[in-house]
């Protein structure tokens, strides 16, 4: 008969440890052969938007790199959940709510690193328990405060428009890596489908008579809900479309999500049947699966674009009101930039006549569109 009062050894910090029910060896920790110590321990704080999480994960490989043997611990908001959840360089997802940020004011980190400005994501940085921390907190007079010297640039972003809208040259990346204090080698975005996303996706596409045999050119009218004239025209779509379709040996595949219904109805409606319209009724996951059948992406500065960018695909990214300097192509694709004088702006609403995104010609951007079909053939 075994003695279940005799002592045992357990190994708390084993990355596979869960206590409540058997771990992957299923069975106790003494002289168990899976014992992996999590090691150095990190805590990153990126909630949101979506495409801002996506831009950060690039500082993924260059932590495993610095810190060879770590333990990642990723919070972020539950709508961006499935932009991680296959990622290998993350150890854990912790959702943003209440019993998450509990853990917090428990767990211990080695390093916090916190890239938000906002305050629910900044007051959380100050309350975790961390040896040290990059990026941002906030001050005990509720305001905006950075952990350390090399975040000033960062930070200074966000108060100087001239250095954001006209000096800065930095990417998105370099911006947060030398924030880290880590060396910038060209690290891309990490972004990982769910294999059963990218059959559901092979398997819609084919059914509308999309294959291989020709480039798939994504389009994504898409243009968020924050900025004014973050999109190119519907018109201009319409016409874009019209003239590949006349043109070039490719097929064409409209996008979108739930705000995009309107949109992309009038496009559809103006077209003839001359473009494959799948819809704007799929989670997150499926549609990055669609983005991945794509051989190329047209649209504005969107999320949609960073899936794109992530899964290395030629991108024609048109931008009007942000600032094309901190996106990188890595090399696939080209950027359309309006010559409107007052843009990049950020502004949420604008009542220019004649504004940034109208000045972009159709010739301009259907010639960019070209040249990308080509190097997808």
């Amino acid at each position: 008969m075994k003695n279940f009062e005799t002592p045992i050894q357990i190994k708390y910090d084993c990355r596979f440890f869960i206590g409540e029910k058997p771990c992957k060896a299923k069975r106790f920790c003494d002289g168990c052969h899976e014992y992996d110590p999590m090691g150095f321990r990190i805590l990153i704080i990126k909630l949101g938007a979506m495409g801002d999480v996506l831009r950060t994960t690039p500082i993924l490989a260059a932590l495993r790199e610095k810190y060879k043997k770590c333990h990642i611990t990723w919070m972020v908001e539950e709508g961006s959940l499935a932009l991680l959840k296959h990622n290998p360089y993350i150890d854990r997802i912790l959702p943003y709510r209440l019993d998450s940020a509990l853990r917090l004011l428990v767990e211990q980190y080695d390093l916090l690193i916190s890239l938000e400005k906002i305050d629910s994501a900044t007051s959380l940085a100050e309350l975790a328990r961390a040896r040290e921390k990059l990026g941002f907190g906030m001050t005990p007079q509720g305001t905006l405060r950075v952990f350390n010297p090399e975040s000033l640039y960062a930070l200074r972003l966000g108060m100087d428009d001239r250095l954001k809208f006209l000096d800065n040259e930095k990417s998105y990346p370099r911006i947060i890596f030398e924030a880290l204090k880590l060396p910038y080698k060209g690290e891309e975005y990490s972004l990982y489908l769910d294999p059963l996303d990218e059959k559901f996706a092979a398997n819609l596409l084919a059914g509308h008579g999309l294959d291989s045999r020709k480039p798939i050119v994504g389009i994504a009218p898409g243009a968020g809900h924050v900025f004014a004239n973050k999109g190119w025209t519907v018109s201009g779509y319409i016409k874009l479309i019209n003239r590949i379709s006349d043109n070039l040996d490719a097929h064409v595949l409209l996008l979108g999500g739930e705000r995009e219904k309107e949109a992309n109805s009038v496009i559809r409606e103006g077209l003839k049947n001359r473009i494959a319209d799948i819809g704007c009724d799929y989670p997150l996951s499926r549609f990055m699966g669609i983005v991945g059948q794509c051989d190329m992406l047209i649209c504005g500065d969107t999320l949609p674009m960073h899936i794109a960018i992530a899964l290395k695909k030629q991108v024609l990214a048109i931008f009007g009101p942000t600032c094309h300097q901190e996106i990188d192509l890595f090399g696939r694709g080209e950027k359309i930039i309006t010559a409107k004088e007052c843009a990049p702006c950020y502004k949420g609403r604008c009542d220019i006549k004649d504004n940034c995104m109208e000045l972009i010609s159709l010739d301009e951007v259907y010639e960019a569109a070209k040249r990308l079909v080509a190097v997808c053939k």
